[in-house]
């Protein structure tokens, strides 16, 4: 019998819409929870997800049938669909376009658990376009700033 096996582990980022400071701390345990349900449902082993109130950080198991930009746009979609449910607050609520992903080698997924833990202390001394910016050059891709912060 033939096996195919797979560990595509990935780091997701994307923002609200031009980086509103929308999510509120009253929806975002529950908005993880959403966002960790939907990529069970597309057999994706979501890994921590956190938030603050303009961006999202995912780390998750791609699963081996699904096109990276497919789980995101699952993700990203039905997420903004459902935070517009939870209150008037969300009624024009939008993520960004675009986003960052970035494999992750299993030897780092401790060190990234425990970062994305540690985004709401993080934030208290760099801005979201930094990290991007940090993020970015680490991976060894070019950031186009014109646009990024879309």
């Amino acid at each position: 019998m033939s096996q195919s096996l797979a560990n595509n582990l990935i780091h997701l980022v994307f923002s609200t819409k031009v980086r509103r400071p929308l999510l509120r701390g009253t929806e975002r345990e529950a908005l993880h929870a959403n966002m960790g349900g939907i990529l069970k449902n597309h057999d994706c082993q979501p890994l921590e997800i956190n938030s603050v109130t303009d961006h999202a950080h995912v780390l998750f198991v791609l699963s081996k049938n699904l096109a990276l930009a497919k789980a995101i746009e699952l993700v990203k979609g039905l997420s903004s669909g459902w935070l517009k449910e939870q209150a008037g607050w969300y009624s024009d609520f939008q993520w960004q376009t675009g986003y960052w992903a970035f494999s992750v080698s299993q030897t780092h997924v401790g060190p990234l658990r425990r970062y994305i833990r540690g985004q709401q202390k993080h934030h208290e001394t760099i801005s979201f376009q930094d990290e991007v910016r940090r993020l970015s050059q680490k991976n060894g891709i070019k950031l186009d700033e014109r646009y990024a912060w879309e």
